[in-house]
């Protein structure tokens, strides 16, 4: 049986398996999870489902399964892509919100494993880390509402890639509801299991077209007893990127992040609080923190560095917070940029990944498409550089009409795509594919490749229930 609209037939079994309040059809009730917090995507849905357990979430898949209804697994609706909103035309799925799985379950300091539902809010899990003394290193902008699954679903970076490792890196294991309502445990506590195929693998990244990620084990770490955190004035991105060279080779991995912000980015900064003040004037600013434990003399290793980076002329000028006050002063400025260029508008929003050594081409030819095709729209290189990860992001023009904007927005987007492929990059670091970027995901793919993801997709959820649209084109184009 296959319906096109919740009856009150389907919306009575719905909420007698998730309870009174655990079903939203009401187009109020439902607004909060149809929408992106950037305010660039909108998208429709038949209901929102809100299990409060794993047994719930099975039970609505199983009818939904039944039912033919598409479903769409959503986490904490922080991503840029559109990943977790229908926003094709037929807007014919139900969303399934996971806020209600909320548990820590476990934390092991001794294993240093944590396991948690995965409505977990990331910033709990960091929390409830540093309270047995240990890290969850991942770290991003929105971590105080973006949750767990989601940041496993998208494979999310975030600042400290450069030393953990992308979500990836940090999930022991995974518990998966299955298109058909069967339940996957992968939770095991083993660092290393080489038995066969490595099945969390394949849900990690996959944006929910999968099944829905209803619990994740993660690997904690032994807190770092000191952070050294300095803010400089470099004279040019290829500058940076030699200097970053130099960091891995004379600090090694107690690097911990590595951040480059263009100078022009330091308006936006400022959108966001006014108060922002840069410490340093450059062409170029960077970002470093290096952390350890307490056996190690980590300031007087950072003042060695910079004293040879500045002998060298690959740094200008540099400020060393004093106190934790003060880096967390010079964190404000990156975070900040990225508010201040949502509460300025519309804008292009790229997330693009090359090789280290590709990250000065990429900005310079970036910046010259954007000058020379699309004069009095505003350039903005900021990033991870330590992982090749720049987010280069354009503004309009202030006052041109929003219709023209994304219309002109579009052929600048197409364009940096352009430049990142013939440099062998990827237009998507860490914020996912979703329904955005689908098209050209699709199109940019071997026939060997898509051959491989189809077949998978069609293996695992035969049916194109889960998450349709996303990833994948259209249902035809996995059949």
């Amino acid at each position: 049986m296959t319906v096109h609209g919740i009856t009150p037939e389907v919306f009575a079994a719905m909420e007698g398996i998730l309870g009174q309040g655990g079903v939203a059809a009401d187009a109020h009730e439902m607004a909060k999870y149809l929408g992106d917090w950037s305010g660039d995507h909108h998208g429709g849905a038949l209901a929102v489902l809100k299990p409060a357990s794993v047994a719930e979430v099975q039970a609505a898949v199983r009818l939904c399964h039944a039912l033919g209804l598409a479903m769409i697994p959503q986490g904490g609706n922080t991503g840029l892509v559109a990943g977790a909103i229908d926003i094709g035309p037929d807007r014919g799925a139900v969303v399934i919100s996971l806020e209600r799985l909320n548990r820590i379950r476990l934390i092991d300091a001794d294993n240093f494993i944590l396991q948690a539902d995965a409505g977990c809010v990331l910033q709990h899990i960091k929390d409830a880390a540093e309270n047995q003394d240990c890290l969850f290193p991942l770290a991003l902008g929105a971590q105080g509402s973006c949750q767990i699954g989601g940041n496993v679903a998208s494979n999310a970076g975030g600042v400290n890639v450069l030393r953990y490792g992308m979500a990836r890196d940090l999930i022991v294991g995974l518990e998966v509801v299955l298109p058909d309502g069967e339940l996957w445990n992968g939770f095991s506590g083993l660092r290393k299991d080489n038995r066969g195929y490595d099945l969390k693998q394949i849900f990690i990244g996959s944006e929910g077209t999968l099944g829905v990620i209803t619990g994740v084990e993660v690997k904690l770490f032994p807190k770092p007893r000191r952070v050294e955190t300095a803010y400089l004035a470099l004279p040019s991105f290829e500058a940076a990127v030699a200097l970053f060279g130099r960091a891995r080779r004379e600090c090694s991995d107690l690097t911990s992040a590595f951040e480059i912000i263009g100078a022009e980015c330091m308006e936006l900064a400022r959108l966001a609080d006014p108060k922002i003040t840069a410490p340093v004037t450059a062409p170029v600013h960077v970002l470093i923190e290096l952390s350890s434990g307490g056996a190690i003399d980590l300031r007087a290793l950072l003042i060695d560095f910079l004293a040879g980076a500045m002998e060298s002329r690959l740094v200008t000028d540099a400020v060393l917070a004093e106190s934790g006050a003060q880096a967390k002063a010079f964190w404000a400025i990156r975070e900040g940029l990225v508010e201040g260029q949502g509460k300025r508008g519309y804008h292009v929003r790229t997330d693009l990944s090359v090789r280290i050594s590709d990250i000065p081409a990429l900005i310079a030819q970036a910046r010259h498409l954007v000058s020379t095709e699309h004069p009095g729209w505003i350039s903005q290189a900021y990033g991870h550089a330590g992982d090749g990860n720049i987010h280069f992001n354009v503004l309009p023009p202030l006052g041109l009409a929003e219709a023209e904007a994304r219309t002109r927005g579009s052929a600048i987007t197409a364009g940096l795509y352009d430049i990142v492929n013939a440099l062998g990059g990827s237009i998507s670091a860490e914020h996912g594919i979703g329904r955005t970027r689908q098209r050209v995901y699709w199109t940019g793919m071997s026939p060997v490749q898509r051959h491989l993801v189809s077949t998978l997709k069609t293996a695992i959820d035969p049916s194109g229930l889960m998450n349709p649209g996303c990833l994948f084109p259209t249902a035809e184009s996995v059949s």
